[in-house]
C-alpha cells in the first residue's frame, strides 16, 4: 500500500472518530443548554475551523530555512515547525479538510438546532429560520477563513513558530 493511500485511510477514519467525539458532546451539551449557550457553542466551532484553517494555510507557506537556523540556536519549537513543514501536505489537509469539514458539519447542525429553538420563540417559519440560520453561518464561515488565508500567508513563520512551541510544550522532556 502507498503512502498517499495509508494518509487517505488514516483521514477517513480521523474525521469519523473526531466528527464522531465532537457531534456527540456538541449535541449533548446542546440538548440541556439555552439559546445563548448554543449559540456560543457554534461561534467556537466555527472558530475552531477558522484557526486550524489559519494553521494549515500557514505550513504550506511557511519558510523552513528560517526555523532550520532558529533549530541551530536551540529555540523553543523550531524542530516541531520544521516537521509541520515537511509534512505540510498532509499537516494541510488535516487542518483545512479534516477539521474544517467537521467543524462545517457540526456547526450546521448545531445551526439547526437554533433555527428550531428560534422558530419556535420567534413562531416564524422553521424553513425561514433555517434559511437565515445557515446563511448566517455559511458567511461568517466563509469570510472568516478568506481573511485567516490571507493572514496566514503574510505571517505564515510567525504562525509556525507559534504552533510549533505549542506542541513542544506537550513533548516530554528526555
Amino acid at each position: 500500500m502507498k503512502k498517499k493511500d495509508v494518509w487517505i485511510i488514516k483521514a477517513f477514519l480521523l474525521t469519523f472518530f473526531i466528527t464522531l467525539i465532537v457531534s456527540g458532546v456538541s449535541n449533548t451539551i446542546s440538548t440541556y443548554c439555552n439559546f445563548y449557550v448554543l449559540l456560543i457553542i457554534t461561534i467556537l466551532i466555527i472558530l475552531i475551523g477558522i484557526i486550524f484553517d489559519i494553521i494549515g494555510t500557514s505550513v504550506l507557506t511557511a519558510n523552513e530555512a528560517s526555523f532550520h537556523a532558529m533549530a541551530s540556536n536551540k529555540v523553543k519549537g523550531s524542530k516541531e515547525a520544521i516537521k509541520l513543514i515537511k509534512n505540510s501536505s498532509n499537516i494541510a489537509s488535516f487542518c483545512n479538510d479534516v477539521i474544517g469539514d467537521i467543524c462545517g458539519v457540526v456547526s450546521g447542525s448545531m445551526g439547526a438546532m437554533i433555527s428550531i429553538y428560534f422558530s419556535e420563540v420567534t413562531n416564524l417559519s422553521i424553513t425561514i429560520t433555517a434559511l437565515i440560520i445557515s446563511s448566517i453561518i455559511s458567511s461568517l464561515t466563509v469570510g472568516f477563513k478568506a481573511l485567516g488565508k490571507q493572514y496566514a500567508t503574510k505571517n505564515s513563520d510567525k504562525i509556525v513558530s507559534i504552533v510549533g512551541k505549542l506542541l513542544s510544550s506537550f513533548k516530554r522532556e528526555k
